[in-house]
């Protein structure tokens, strides 16, 4: 029987590059976001095409309601999934200084980068627990897509940064969590992406790599950030959990 996996914001940029790698490892992909179905299905034919099953429910997880909802919509078609991606999050509508940023983008973040994964892995683990009682064998994995600003200060998106940290830590409390009970988490972070997130910086980032950011010299690419959650999903690690894989070129590396 295949497994199945759970991405957030599994319908463009880095979400769909996971979901790619998942399916074409021989996972079945259940997609979340807010689009309408409608514009997904050239997407699930994609995904489908090599006989996996890919579904999408509608949720923003953000919301409290949509999380339930999105819950219900699970457990009537799979039961539990075996893998949780929280990869789904957003930027700021407009960066802005420190000095002049608003805490109506502050709280959209945190509601949705971080609050809404954090609730949303304790609700999939309890699922995911369940299953377990009732079948040992059961494989359960969750995996938290943070960003290098977990780390790295950008005092113009200082809202986005707060939120990944804040993710970077959820993955450790998780991790420690889940350890005794068999469920691995890891975080995977990316590093300079190319998305339609970052098309708006272009530009500026096609500069800074040039010049060196990046000691491997190019873009990282949503399936760069899929291969790495798929070796965690398959179980290629089973004695790391709580490790925090880069996927970034090196940006984060220590130089002189």
């Amino acid at each position: 029987m295949s497994r199945v996996a759970l991405v957030t914001g599994g319908t463009r940029g880095i979400g769909l590059g996971i979901a790619r790698e998942l399916a074409a490892g021989g996972f079945d992909v259940i997609l979340c976001g807010r689009r309408p179905a409608s514009e997904i299905e050239p997407v699930l034919a994609e995904l489908s095409a090599g006989g996996q099953r890919a579904s999408y429910l509608r949720a923003d997880i953000g919301s409290a309601q949509d999380r339930a909802e999105l819950l219900v919509g699970i457990r009537e078609t799979v039961g539990a999934v075996n893998v949780l991606v929280n990869n789904a999050g957003v930027a700021p509508s407009q960066r802005r200084d420190l000095l002049e940023a608003t805490e109506d983008s502050f709280d959209r973040l945190i509601s949705i980068n971080l609050k809404g994964p954090y609730f949303l892995t304790q609700a999939i683990v309890r699922d995911m627990v369940d299953a377990r009682s009732a079948d040992p064998t059961f494989p359960g994995t969750v995996v938290f897509v943070t960003s290098v600003s977990a780390t790295l200060a950008s005092p113009e998106r200082g809202e986005y940064c707060v939120s990944k940290a804040g993710l970077s830590m959820a993955a450790q409390l998780w991790a420690a969590r889940l350890a005794q009970i068999g469920i691995p988490v890891y975080e995977v972070r990316p590093g300079v992406i190319r998305t339609d997130m970052t098309s708006g910086v272009t530009t500026k980032y096609d500069r800074l790599i040039a010049e060196g950011l990046v000691p491997q010299h190019r873009w990282g690419e949503p399936e760069d950030v899929g291969r790495a959650v798929a070796a965690l999903a398959r179980g290629d690690f089973p004695y790391s959990t709580g490790q925090v894989v880069m996927v970034d070129g090196g940006l984060t590396l220590g130089r002189l």
